[in-house]
């Protein structure tokens, strides 16, 4: 045996330990939730009295395994409301919060489109999630404003 061969078994059996070293120093990566079935959110806002479509909210929500988390993936469709609609997002029935809002774009029947998409990390048990979408607009009795509540969506795993 080559003094050449032997120093390439010694670098070959030294790589070999590091790898093992590195693989065992490596921190075990915690385990993600799963997310149940996305459950289609649809909120149609109109106006009292004839005055039309205010905003429409679309899209799904889900809810994690684990019980402390949800995503949802919405669009709010500005139709005719003045100023711009918008909606809140309320946890358990009471906790309220703001969606955090990803970007715009277009489509037809939209002043605008505003998107959402967020993972929440709740930071307990999360039970239900319900979306209130209010808008406004001007009536022959002045300025008006409207909320409608989404019906309740249920977490599965709970």
């Amino acid at each position: 045996m080559t003094v050449r061969s032997k120093g390439r078994r010694l670098a070959a059996s030294i790589a070999a330990a590091l790898a093992a070293l590195a693989v065992a120093l490596l921190p075990i990566s915690p385990a993600h939730a799963a997310y149940g079935p996305d459950q289609p959110v649809y909120v149609q806002l109109n106006a009292t009295g004839g005055y039309g479509a205010l905003a429409l909210l679309d899209g799904t929500v889900a809810f994690d395994d684990g019980n402390t988390k949800y995503r949802y993936a919405l669009r709010l469709c500005w139709q005719s409301a003045y100023p711009a609609p918008y909606f809140r997002i309320y946890v358990n029935g009471a906790n309220s919060t703001w969606p955090v809002e990803s970007g715009t774009t277009t489509a037809p029947g939209c002043q605008r489109v505003f998107l959402y998409n967020a993972e929440v990390q709740f930071g307990g048990t999360v039970s239900n999630v319900r979306f209130d979408v209010t808008g406004g607009w001007f009536s022959s009795s002045g300025y008006m404003m409207r909320t409608r509540s989404s019906i309740t969506y249920d977490n599965p795993f709970n």
